[in-house]
């Protein structure tokens, strides 16, 4: 995959994807918590192996064919077309925590679209997806679809290795090394996402669901549910 930029939208696609944008992605491991203190992940290794996972299963299913589909209504200007496709992405999770991770960091990132003039077709009252505010803001600042999944896929890829990183515990270098190895995934997983379509999005992946599930009542919990 050749993915092409110019210096501005390069800039625009580091602030939307880095760390420091306020949208709490963070806050959410997405079922790593539990299935760490169950035991069905445990070191390195079994870290990169879930990660992976959900990254050719899920990211590549749903979310980065959703981003694409998103940012084509965008540039057809279809409000309907994009309130559809948030409804599919909705659908597509699995359980109620994985949900709240999607819609709270979309309304984190809508609350921070008002504050830099990007407008939304979105109401207030509205659950809306994190991937299609995305597409919206990199729409706005004109970040073509690989480069868009590139930071998405980035962004996302960051906060699972740090979510392990506390919860294994991995130490830094451990941490580097699983960004390294996994990076090496993240073009696979976005021409794939470009072979979906919109009647072959969806994932399943049921460890991951029961996890998530799970953690809502775990004892102990460093992660929101």
């Amino acid at each position: 995959m050749v993915i092409t930029a110019t210096d501005s939208n390069l800039l625009r696609l580091l602030q939307l994807s880095s760390v420091s944008l306020p949208v709490g992605g963070y806050a959410f491991s997405q079922g790593m918590e539990y299935a760490i203190d169950r035991g069905w992940v445990k070191n390195q290794q079994e870290v990169e192996d879930w990660v992976s996972v959900q990254l050719h299963q899920s990211l590549a299913r749903v979310d980065l064919p959703t981003l694409r589909l998103c940012l084509e209504a965008c540039q057809g200007q279809s409000s309907e077309r994009l309130g559809e496709l948030n409804q599919l992405v909705l659908a597509c999770r699995e359980t109620k925590e994985l949900r709240l991770n999607d819609t709270a960091m979309g309304e984190a990132l809508s609350r921070l679209m008002q504050s830099l003039d990007i407008p939304s077709p979105f109401t207030r009252s509205q659950d809306v997806s994190f991937v299609c505010l995305f597409a919206l803001v990199c729409h706005h600042w004109q970040i073509p679809f690989e480069l868009a999944a590139l930071g998405f896929t980035w962004s996302w890829l960051e906060n699972q290795v740090a979510a392990a990183t506390k919860l294994v515990p991995l130490g830094q270098t451990q941490a580097q090394q699983l960004l390294g190895t996994l990076q090496l995934d993240i073009n696979e997983a976005i021409s794939l996402s470009q072979s979906i379509t919109e009647d072959r999005v969806g994932a399943g992946l049921p460890s991951i669901a029961i996890a998530s599930s799970l953690h809502e009542t775990q004892y102990s919990r460093l992660f929101r549910s």
